[in-house]
């Protein structure tokens, strides 16, 4: 019997597997990197023992620290999470040799569906349908075809390519990303299936040849081949899931699968089923799984009571579902700059109406899997998922719009993530219709636009000055009564400029001597594409339309009420409450159309010094893994430049105009800080 557990894993699926540990009786060991020091997972952990290091080569990929790690911990098993050594038979073995128990398949079936090409082979034999695939380049004649990792998943490592040209570029780079992602740069190509579904079938074996099958899940809504929205019961008929069943027991018995596991497919527009790979750990989106399953299925719980050699009940046909369970996948990036991941600090993390962390929630109610908490830093080492959000509803469209509801109402502050894209998502009218595939996001890029409306970002500024004046009426030593910038004569307006998602925003307001507000207004100066002046637009209480912009659209706003963090507007005769939340200089406010992060600029900034025109600066810390240019060449908008490495993802740096390479600062294998000139793109004369 399993009395210490040791998860060799961080984040979200560490504490997930520490609340079972908790309700089953078992003590809790955490391994940690440097960088991970002070995350939940560890705070949480019975015992923890440090890696030394940062990244993941330095820690959670190293085997020998690992099963140190438990012996000093007096650890007697190990579960492996997902990712990192999860799909690693050398560190299966390892860990048996140890004489601990292991939480997974045995290695050697690790091995057989590690690598793909022999997992593909051997389960054609079993019967489970494949499309065709290569190991040799030269040997693909038809396109497009999918470059895939041989080890490892999550998307690395994966590349689509149309044609012929792009295959040798794409196969060198899926494994460098897989080489980085899993140790292994093994990589192969395979038919890719325009507006393909990817379905996929939860299996539970154990010791006793017993293969359950626990239904389907959809997972079509991805990004660089990556999740980000999951559901189950799969959308697909009745016919479709009883084949589906059939060929993941099948896999599943071929291999005499023990522990968790996920069989996934490729659904065609026609109906066609064909075997992707099998997933021999527990998958991101076991939560949806666990939540249709009458019974109150605890995956965790079964895969800890499997390695002790507890039998499965014999199973004559998948269990019945109910309800309907969509999972979301929060992700540090910024979707409308090509999935940039995000860094920074965590300043508040709240979703509102979650019934449960990291457990069952009855017929309706939402779930939360989270691997942070407010006061978490989002560093660049790591994979971007900062946590998972459940709802289950009797109906799919229930579920739908408790998700987007309750996603729209998060308050997330200090970190960039794909929540806006998440809601838009939900809400679209396709994908409430079932109208999805992996190309979806391709199709819609609707989607990439923030939930705030670009005309309500003025009153949304105007909320933040005035709780910013409210907060120094607060903490006035002297006549805090007053409003703010109250005088008998009324003479210049309070201004105050933040820097706003696409440029700055100055704020001109006055009170009267009430405290109402007597006239406001909102220049709004974005920021062009190469560094112009760009464009002006402003907003004005109606009756004072000034004289820059008699055309732009005029709202009547009256100041119902502005404390620190709350200001309530009556925007048109509607009353409308924003939500404000100050950290030093940034201010991050919540309406009810969307949130905006806006940094309050100083009255008198400091100089600084001047960058060259043409830099272009690194978005993110991160290592510089190819330089492609030299100094003094020619290049045209689009070219890359450079690849930037971040979050276990490799990320090109494009020209963004024509013109000549003047200064290449930093060489392949630097690393970089947010901000750091990255190249300085001259004018062609």
């Amino acid at each position: 019997m399993i009395t210490r557990l040791l998860v060799a894993n961080r984040g979200e699926i560490t504490r997930r597997v520490f609340a079972t540990c908790r309700a089953m009786g078992v003590q809790t060991v955490a391994v940690h990197s440097d960088a991970d020091a002070h995350a939940p997972f560890v705070a949480e952990a019975d015992q923890a023992v440090r890696l030394p290091g940062d990244t993941p080569a330095e820690t959670y990929l190293r085997v020998d620290l690992i099963l140190d790690a438990a012996r000093r911990s007096g650890a007697d098993a190990v579960h492996p999470g997902y990712g990192f050594l999860a799909e690693n038979a050398e560190f299966a073995a390892a860990v048996a040799d140890a004489g601990l128990t292991w939480v997974g398949p045995p290695a050697k079936v690790i091995a057989a569906m590690g690598d793909k090409l022999a997992a593909k082979a051997l389960l054609a034999e079993a019967g489970v349908p494949m499309l065709p695939s290569w190991t040799d380049a030269d040997q693909v004649t038809d396109f497009p075809v999918l470059v895939k990792a041989s080890a490892g998943g999550g998307g690395r490592g994966m590349r689509i390519v149309r044609d012929a040209a792009g295959l040798a570029e794409a196969v060198a780079s899926a494994r460098r990303e897989a080489a980085a992602a899993f140790g292994d740069g093994t990589v192969f190509i395979e038919r890719y299936v325009e507006r393909g579904r990817h379905v996929e079938v939860q299996i539970l074996g154990d010791t006793h040849g017993t293969v359950q099958v626990l239904g389907v899940r959809e997972c079509s809504i991805q990004r660089r081949h990556q999740k980000i929205i999951e559901e189950a019961p799969g959308l697909v008929p009745a016919e479709v899931r009883e084949r589906l069943h059939e060929a993941a027991e099948a896999a599943g018995r071929a291999v005499d699968y023990v522990g968790a596991g996920t069989v996934e497919f490729l659904l065609t527009p026609d109906g066609a089923v064909y075997f992707l790979e099998m997933n021999t750990r527990l998958q991101v989106e076991h939560p949806v799984t666990e939540l249709v399953t009458p019974a109150g299925l605890d995956l965790v719980r079964m895969q800890l009571l499997v390695a002790e050699g507890e039998p499965l009940p014999a199973q004559h046909h998948a269990p019945a579902t109910r309800g309907h369970a969509i999972e979301v996948r929060l992700c540090a990036e910024e979707p409308a700059q090509d999935w940039r991941p995000a860094t920074g600090t965590l300043h508040r993390f709240d979703v509102p109406g979650v019934d449960r962390e990291f457990g069952g929630v009855d017929r309706s109610g939402l779930r939360l899997d989270s691997g942070v908490v407010a006061g978490s830093v989002v560093g660049v080492h790591y994979d971007s998922l900062l946590a998972k959000v459940i709802a289950v509803a009797p109906t799919r469209a229930e579920a739908i719009r408790a998700l987007a509801g309750a996603l729209a109402r998060a308050e997330i502050h200090g970190v960039a993530t794909n929540r806006d894209l998440l809601v838009r998502v939900l809400r679209s009218r396709e994908f409430g219709a079932g109208e999805i595939d992996t190309g979806f996001l391709d199709r819609h890029p609707e989607v990439f636009a923030p939930l705030l409306p670009a005309d309500q970002l003025p009153v949304t500024a105007l909320a933040a000055a005035l709780a910013a004046a409210a907060h120094r009426r607060a903490s006035a030593p002297v006549l805090a009564g007053l409003p703010s910038g109250w005088r008998n004569v009324p003479a210049v307006p309070q201004v105050t400029r933040f820097a706003g998602p696409e440029g700055e925003l100055e704020v001109r307001y006055r009170l009267d001597r009430t405290g109402g507000l007597a006239e406001w207004s909102v220049a709004h100066h974005t920021v062009a594409d190469h560094g112009g002046p760009g464009d002006t637009d402003e907003r004005r209480a109606a009756g004072r339309p000034g004289a820059a912009d008699d055309s732009a659209e005029r709202q009547v706003v009256e100041l119902v009420e502005a404390t620190p963090d709350r200001v309530v507007l009556d925007v048109d005769g509607v009353r409308r409450s924003y939500r404000v939340h100050r950290v030093g200089s940034e201010f991050f406010v919540d309406g009810p159309d969307g949130a905006a992060s806006l940094a309050e600029l100083p009255r008198l900034p400091l100089p600084t010094a001047e960058l060259a025109a043409g830099s272009l600066l690194a978005p993110l810390p991160g290592a510089v893994t190819r330089v492609h240019v030299e100094v003094g060449q020619r290049v045209s908008a689009g070219d890359p430049l450079l690849t930037l490495e971040a979050m276990k993802l490799e990320h090109p740096v494009l020209a963004p105009t024509d013109g000549v390479v003047t200064e290449l600062p930093v060489p392949a294998g630097g690393q970089v800080r947010t901000g750091a000139v990255l190249a300085v793109i001259g004018k062609d004369h």
